[in-house]
């Protein structure tokens, strides 16, 4: 059902089961969970799919081994649980990571570990190689009885530096452990409603729209077309993050101040050298504050972050030129020789962590697990049910347990679980990838290289992009391997509307740091004819976008000028000395 069909339907019939406000990762989920058990099931997300706080996210798979110190263990084997799903049901997105911790002291943080795990103390502090070993060891028993990726292993101070030359000298041990990132974070959300809506046909979804309150009924707003419609939902679901209490008072649902979320700014760095240091590792240490910090390799480049600050207007989260500073002087502790410059951060961005509200004066401290708070209508408002905290990770058991509170509000049984369902292009995943990609280069006259460079987007689902592109003539846009029939495809499958949905979340493009100015319009000539769009409306994209890459991502035109204009020197001097 596409979207004309989707309004055109609610216009004839404005009743609905359940309307889940919030397309990010919990709200896919929550939607994915209640389709497939039959529920008319609605979704409205009022900007694109998974553009918030599901966009920028450390990009890490992982149980949470800093919780451990925090007594939440609940939430660590939860997350360990859904982390090894992710490796299952997602391997072309999320994949193991070797992630290295350096240890400086020996006993530090076994008495504030202590007094913290008992509540006496909000205080950040140094954590020893003891309280780390105990910590892994936890880690390891947890997931004992489904080992799918190594256990820890401590080195020694000259082990260590043998193979991280750069790390800081005063180093006294390391410790490795595995986790698991998540390349493409968006895509995946993406993928999450495709197969749900191929499965269950009669489920519906739109972004960029909004939902509020008027004398009759809650109405549907259609940021595209500037039409309104009503919809009569039995019960709604909150999935709106950092923005719950906003959307309830938007909504008309009476409820106390739920959220007290935190931002989280992280920076792109393309630095070869910083690069080359990690030999592949996260390395996940303390910032001299006692703060935890992560940098690992990222899509060719170096992701560094993050910070964790009280924020109470989640849409004007920025990463602030004082956060920039903090990033880098905590990587300049774990490598002193290693120099970033400004002009290595290709990109930045911020996401604003749906946290319960506390009074905790330490933001490490609040808790990181999730649950439902349901809010009983009043007069011709529905019942709401809030979904409260959580972590990307345990997104799927997240929109299982709201999921299972709604089904028995409806009086409806679950009739099929989502713990071992592949994901998009994790379905059918070949034991062999390499000759997977052989073979469907060979079957569409593809390069084995490009079928490779598909296989890493879009895992098994490379098949229908190659066969779509392989159909008439393609050609790759300036300077990207990405190419036209690609992009089309992307826009045609993947509810793109904006310019920014196709450059910031269907493709890497931006955060990578490859966007020219070249490309952006060569992308957006593309969108337009897809689109029907006119001089005009191509116009107020491009500065709309240009305006928010700005904004939110540190990146500006003249900085995608100077850099085509390097590119272009590069190849001159290229061709000049061939």
């Amino acid at each position: 059902m596409n979207r004309l069909q989707t309004i055109a339907g609610l216009r004839e019939n404005p009743n609905v089961d359940v309307l889940v406000i919030g397309g990010g990762i919990n709200g896919i989920s929550v939607f994915r969970e209640l389709a497939l058990q039959g529920v008319d099931v609605l979704l409205a997300e009022k900007g694109d799919y998974c553009s918030g706080a599901s966009a920028a996210l450390s990009r890490m798979v992982h149980g949470g081994l800093r919780y451990l110190e925090n007594g939440e263990f609940k939430l660590v084997r939860e997350s360990l649980l859904e982390r090894d799903r992710l490796l299952k049901n997602a391997p072309h997105y999320v994949a193991p990571l070797p992630t290295t911790v350096p240890i400086f002291d020996l006993f530090s943080g076994m008495a504030n570990g202590a007094v913290r795990f008992l509540g006496l103390s909000r205080r950040p502090g140094r954590r020893g190689a003891l309280v780390i070993k105990t910590g892994l060891a936890m880690y390891d028993f947890f997931t004992a009885a489904r080992r799918v990726v190594p256990t820890h292993k401590f080195r020694s101070r000259a082990e260590t530096l043998k193979v991280w030359p750069a790390i800081n000298p005063a180093i006294r041990n390391s410790a490795t452990y595995y986790d698991a990132w998540v390349s493409h974070p968006e895509r995946l959300g993406t993928e999450m409603l495709r197969d749900t809506m191929k499965e269950k046909p009669s489920a519906r979804a739109l972004n960029y729209a909004c939902v509020s309150l008027d004398d009759a009924s809650l109405v549907l707003n259609d940021g595209l077309s500037g039409e309104t419609m009503a919809v009569k939902p039995r019960l709604v679901v909150n999935a709106t993050g950092g923005w719950i209490d906003l959307t309830n008072s938007a909504i008309g649902a009476v409820a106390p101040k739920l959220m007290g979320g935190t931002k989280g700014s992280h920076l792109i760095v393309d630095n070869r050298e910083l690069h080359d240091a990690l030999d592949g590792h996260m390395i996940y240490y303390e910032n001299e504050d006692g703060r935890i910090c992560i940098l690992f390799p990222y899509l060719g480049n170096v992701l560094v972050g993050s910070t964790d600050i009280r924020v109470d207007d989640p849409d004007q989260a920025r990463c602030m030129d004082d956060e920039r500073q903090y990033i880098l002087q905590s990587l300049s502790f774990v490598f002193p020789g290693i120099e970033i410059a400004d002009t290595d951060i290709v990109f930045q961005f911020t996401g604003v962590r749906p946290l319960p509200i506390s009074q905790d004066s330490f933001t490490g401290r609040i808790p990181r697990d999730h649950f439902c708070e349901l809010v009983e209508g009043a007069g011709i408002v529905p019942p709401t049910l809030c979904m409260i905290g959580g972590k990307w990770t345990t997104f799927r058991s997240f929109g299982e347990l709201a999921a299972d509170i709604v089904l028995e509000r409806l009086c409806r049984e679950r009739i099929v679980g989502t713990e071992n369902m592949p994901i998009g292009g994790g379905r059918d995943f070949p034991i062999a990838p390499a000759k997977w990609c052989a073979e469907r280069a060979g079957a569409h006259g593809l390069s084995l290289d490009r079928m490779r460079s598909l296989f890493e987007r879009y895992g098994t689902e490379a098949d229908a992009v190659a066969a779509y592109m392989a159909a008439v003539h393609d050609e790759l846009l300036p300077g990207s391997d990405y190419s036209a029939r690609e992009v089309r495809y992307l826009i045609a499958n993947e509810y793109v509307e904006k310019l920014e949905d196709l450059l910031l979340r269907r493709t890497t493009v931006a955060i990578t740091g490859a966007l020219s100015t070249d490309l952006l319009d060569a992308a957006l000539d593309v969108l337009a004819v897809e689109k029907n769009w006119d001089a005009a409306r191509k116009a107020f994209e491009r500065a709309d976008f240009l305006a928010l890459l700005q904004r939110r991502h540190g990146v500006d035109l003249d900085q995608l000028s100077q850099k085509d204009q390097r590119r272009s020197a590069e190849c001159a001097s290229t061709r000049k000395s061939a």
